[in-house]
């Protein structure tokens, strides 16, 4: 069978970096496009340079890395280097980039992409705000069917929020942008906090991803080292949620999954809740389904998938 064929929207971010990497140790199953970048964890200067030092610590040059959107659609920009810090991917310490951007926009890339390919062949993985992805559906409506599924990390029901309350970072920082995605018609796959809380870096998973020896694998423990640092503290937990790599294990193992096909809406006008996906989880409404939201995770599987695919870069 041919490798599915992916485009993986980012605001890098260790663990969008760790999403990346899994990405591009999986040819046999996945052919990545291209990356592009929007603004978010960190402002865009820093997530384009972040994509291609990890484009480049793979030694996969060919993957094109696009600049996108630097702000969201109506709102300010929100930010997270409390967590990630300065420049969102903290902790080890890498070479500057030395490959440029591609030329062009991400909006436009992923517009021109998904009208050359054929219908039902391109799935897009977000892992950060949704501001492109939105902002190509807004420009161009015809690629909206043409998008075989779209598989984010975002939300959150039983987790409720990290950023607020109420609502998941990356939702949080465009709701508008994720409003445009869940009333789209393309099929959906969430994979919200509720999972990825579960897919936690203990210490000895991090250990087991560092013996591996590799350039690759001493960067991603160093990442994932200072990823930590703050989750373990907030939450209180053994370990850090690992979150945009389960995108990427989803569609490499989506038997490790479970979740149900529901109603998803968000908030878009209370500022209390601003960024909440309200998960219909217990079908107390009439309204569609129009999205599988993942709710579990086989945690151990998961990081043996990640760790055997880390070896092999």
């Amino acid at each position: 069978m041919a490798p599915r064929k992916i485009i993986i929207d980012t605001d890098p971010g260790q663990d969008d970096a760790v999403a990346i990497l899994l990405a591009l140790a999986s040819p046999e199953e996945l052919e990545l496009l291209a990356i592009t970048c929007v603004a978010g964890n960190v402002p865009l200067d820093y997530t384009t340079r972040n994509a291609r030092i990890i484009r480049e610590l793979s030694g996969k040059a060919e993957v094109p890395v696009l600049a996108g959107c630097d702000r969201p659609m109506t709102r300010a920009l929100v930010t997270a280097e409390h967590v990630h810090g300065r420049t969102g991917l903290d902790g080890p310490d890498l070479p500057d980039p030395v490959l440029p951007l591609a030329p062009g926009h991400a909006v436009d890339h992923l517009i021109d992409t998904l009208r050359r390919h054929p219908p039902g062949t391109i799935t897009l993985c977000p892992i950060g705000p949704l501001t492109n992805i939105a902002t190509a559906l807004d420009r161009a409506p015809d690629i909206a069917p043409r998008i075989k599924e779209i598989v984010l990390m975002g939300g959150a029901y039983f987790a409720v929020g990290n950023v607020t309350p109420a609502a998941e970072f990356n939702i949080h920082v465009d709701p508008q942008a994720a409003d445009i995605i869940f009333k789209s018609g393309v099929p959906i796959t969430v994979v919200p906090l509720d999972v990825t809380h579960k897919a936690l870096v203990t210490r000895a998973r991090n250990d087991a991803i560092r013996a591996i020896g590799t350039p690759v694998a001493r960067a991603v423990a160093e990442m994932t080292d200072f990823f930590e640092r703050y989750d373990r503290t907030k939450y209180g937990q053994d370990g850090a949620p690992l979150h945009d790599p389960c995108v990427i294990a989803y569609l490499l193992r989506p038997n490790l999954f479970s979740g149900r096909h529901i109603n998803v809406e968000i908030e878009t006008t209370s500022e209390l809740t601003m960024g909440m996906t309200v998960a219909d989880w217990w079908g107390v409404t009439d309204r569609p389904a129009n999205a599988l939201f993942l709710g579990d995770i086989d945690a151990d599987g998961f990081f043996s998938l990640l760790t055997e695919r880390l070896a092999r870069l």
